[in-house]
């Protein structure tokens, strides 16, 4: 059941966080480590030599690339890849991609940033000190993720420095045996020049002797001698994709292979508490019976149950299905969205909560002309990947081998040995790529559950394929949220006055609990982000959050955060535009004239979107986060009730763009991603059950209600930012301005159904 955490609570969290950091300081202004050599081997073939912890080079002249990220349909095997291209001047056909070891120089250091809560605004020292604290805390941690909309981010500065840093010992090797100065030889298509003795030689004839010399001071390339990032390369797994060779997690088939089908605890937070596995072991193919409820840990997605592990998967799952098994509900039988929701309204009306951010003088709204309040809702939401969640594992001879696609290789080693009883460094995992993530693949539940099958399977390969209603009911959600806001306007129509509260679970404690064995404390940003850190000028605003206790698991979710809170910001923005008497983009206008990238972002979706056709109606979004900033103008109609969007104009500001290719798939992505939640996405609670089960209760868009897509890419020379999960915030916000447009019905809950 949801309990408030208490505000002394909050107080002693945070001087503990206070104190912590005098403590480190004079660690924090260390410089960080190098990201370019690590300590484990770089793995290599057909006798490459690395020339550092990125970048091996063949005889052939081929390029080995440690890929440390996770392909889940973003396109970064291919973004990545173009920035060693870039700058080690080959082809991008040249490169092949090799699995990262687990070394710290992986670690994804970008994603740390996103977890303080900093207003983008803020320019502070203490702010810059903090930043480069959480790159040393993620270095140390050493953490191999993909997630946070982070990846080019993070590879902008080691990636292309290990490209600079190999072609420059390639240079200095050449120019070495040449007798010429290295500035006079120079690089093409992995090939070294020398143009006054119209020497060459090939990057891979002479990999071996650069391996072992040192390079010349080198730097990364200027943007305007770019060749290859900014271009419209085409996905490097496009083919495979669409021929259907590409592997993923499912399609692992070692050999030995047996598969488990499961059954899990129907209540949340439920257990085992009896089975009668005689009634299946004679059926066809029928291996064993396992119970695997002590692998897991606490408010994992995977609650307690048993595996039935068979030889084909067929035959475990129709044996999973007849397995008589008695349930405990955990003292959750009576837990429903109904009681969830009255808790974090209770919630509401007796804590103040944590202030994430405040501006200038609340007093001041106590004179405003009229004051609007207004309560929004957003419900607990699944992932819903279209690959349903599976693990292959083997424990054999001491060690523990791992197929899988998965977004953190960190968490998934990490709960392999725990659950196996050995060492990290003999756990072996074989990534695969993802059909899908979503945040839903940063957990290790499924390893776990497969790790603990696999040590009662006498060394037996077993792979764990949860069904589509496994996936449903037994997520890690998003959590459910409600935000009481309230406005004051002056005479002109003018916000004097913002006040947002909000009240929701802490999916981050959950997630550092269940994947580090660390507490959760303090307060957590992904519950205030996008309400806390908007960049509209109003002078005088308070931001708070009640944290509070979820019986749910709550995971990590496209946009975490952002994907409610824009919801709840962008249509109060709205509402109070109405309530002025004011056109809603020339009311967003006046509130962001020091913040001129965000102004030319909604100016040139406006200008694209033109005028609504006749019976259909605009809205319009804009929204921040992950660095970047999106507009969107919703073109929407109504017919019998029935929301249709019919066309979606986005512009983003991601800063320097690698691949626009890339950002107008992502962009495409996000908002029919962003869509499925805004008319349809809901998961409900009754009875300590979740009630969807598929796609028939929990809809995504088909294809003939997927609107038309337009990306505006603006022109930047900032360093690239988020693109995989900005887009998917403002779509709700831009529908339901839309349909009061039409209608002059304010839809303040999610999912956009009309009265």
């Amino acid at each position: 059941m949801l309990k408030p955490k208490t505000s002394s609570r909050r107080r002693f969290l945070l001087s503990g966080v206070a104190v912590a950091g005098a403590m480190v300081v004079g660690w924090g202004v260390m410089p960080p480590r190098q990201r370019l050599r690590g300590k484990a081997p770089l793995p290599v073939e057909n006798g490459a030599v690395p020339l550092n912890g990125w970048i091996a080079i063949a005889p052939d002249g081929g390029v080995q690339l440690a890929m440390p990220r996770a392909e889940m349909g973003q396109g970064v095997h291919t973004a990545l890849a173009m920035l060693v291209a870039e700058e080690l001047d080959v082809s991008l056909d040249a490169i092949k991609l090799v699995q990262a070891p687990l070394d710290k120089i992986y670690s994804n250091l970008a994603v740390m940033h996103d977890n303080w809560h900093f207003h983008p605004d803020d320019d502070s020292s203490g702010k810059r000190m903090a930043v480069r604290m959480l790159e040393k805390v993620g270095r140390e941690l050493g953490i191999v993720i993909t997630g946070g909309s982070s990846s080019v981010a993070d590879a902008w500065g080691p990636m292309r420095e290990a490209g600079a840093m190999a072609r420059a010992l390639l240079v200095a090797e050449a120019a070495r045996e040449w007798k010429v100065p290295h500035e006079q030889v120079r690089t093409e298509n992995g090939v070294l020049y020398h143009d006054i003795s119209k020497r060459q030689a090939s990057y891979g004839s002479r990999a071996a002797r650069a391996a072992l010399g040192q390079p010349q001071e080198f730097k990364v390339k200027d943007p305007h001698s770019f060749r290859l990032i900014g271009t419209p390369v085409p996905r490097r797994d496009s083919r495979i994709k669409s021929e259907g060779s590409a592997r993923y997690g499912i399609d692992a088939r070692p050999q030995g292979m047996v598969y488990a089908a499961l059954r899990m605890s129907p209540y949340v937070g439920g257990s085992v508490q009896g089975i009668s596995p005689g009634e299946v072991t004679g059926m066809p193919g029928v291996l064993s019976v396992i119970d695997f409820s002590g692998a897991l840990t606490e408010k994992s997605g995977a609650g307690a149950g048993v595996a039935v592990v068979a030889r084909t998967f067929w035959q475990a799952r129709q044996a999973a299905a007849a397995l008589p098994i008695r349930w405990s509900d955990g003292g959750n039988g009576a837990l429903s969205s109904e009681s969830i929701y009255a808790e974090m309204a209770s919630a509401l009306a007796n804590d103040d909560g944590f202030v994430y951010y405040s501006a200038g003088d609340m007093e001041e709204g106590k004179d405003a002309l009229r004051t609007i309040r207004s309560e929004y809702r957003a419900p607990f939401l699944a992932h819903a990947t279209m690959e349903p969640v599976n693990c292959t594992a083997q424990v054999k001879d001491g060690k523990v081998r791992l197929w899988l696609g998965t977004q953190s290789p960190t968490f998934a080693v990490r709960a392999a040995a725990r659950v196996a009883g050995v060492d990290e460094s003999d756990v072996i995992l074989h990534e695969h790529l993802l059909g899908g993530g979503f945040g839903r693949r940063l957990e290790a539940d499924m390893v776990a559950q497969a790790v603990a099958i696999a040590l009662e399977c006498k060394g037996a390969p077993v792979q764990v394929i949860w069904t589509r209603e496994d996936d449903m009911t037994h997520d890690v959600y998003r959590p459910a949220a409600i935000a009481r806001m309230e406005a004051g306007l002056d005479g002109a129509g003018n916000i004097v006055s913002w006040d947002a509260r909000s009240v929701s679970g802490v999916l981050v404690h959950q997630f550092i609990e269940r994947n580090l064995g660390l507490p959760g404390m303090g307060p957590e940003k992904h519950t205030a982000e996008g309400l806390y850190d908007m960049q509209y000028e109003i002078r005088n605003q308070r931001i708070s959050h009640i944290a509070v206790e979820s019986a749910v698991p709550l995971g990590n979710w496209r946009a975490v955060g952002h994907s409610h809170n824009a919801f709840f910001k962008e249509s109060f923005i709205d509402e109070m535009a109405s309530a002025a008497g004011k056109d809603p983009v020339e009311f967003r206008r006046t509130m962001l004239l020091n913040h001129p990238r965000h102004l030319a972002v909604l100016n040139a979706a406006v200008a694209k979107a033109g005028k609504a056709p006749q019976g259909r109606a605009h809205g319009v979004a804009l929204h921040q986060s992950f660095g970047s900033i999106v507009a969107q103008v919703a073109e929407v109609s109504v017919v019998d009730k029935e929301i249709r969007v019919h066309r979606v104009v986005c512009t983003i500001d991601c800063g320097l763009v690698v691949n626009p290719n890339l950002v107008a798939q992502q962009v495409e992505s996000g908002v029919v991603f962003g869509l499925s939640s805004a008319l349809d996405g809901e998961i409900t609670i009754k009875d300590g059950k979740v009630v969807q089960t598929n796609f028939h209760d929990f809809k995504v868009p088909r294809m003939n209600a997927v609107p038309l897509v337009e990306t505006i890419i603006t022109l930047s020379t900032e360093r690239p930012t988020g693109v995989g999960e900005p887009p998917t915030p403002p779509v709700a916000p831009a529908v339901a301005n839309a349909v009061f447009a039409l209608t002059g019905q304010r839809l303040r809950s999610l999912p956009l159904r009309l009265a």
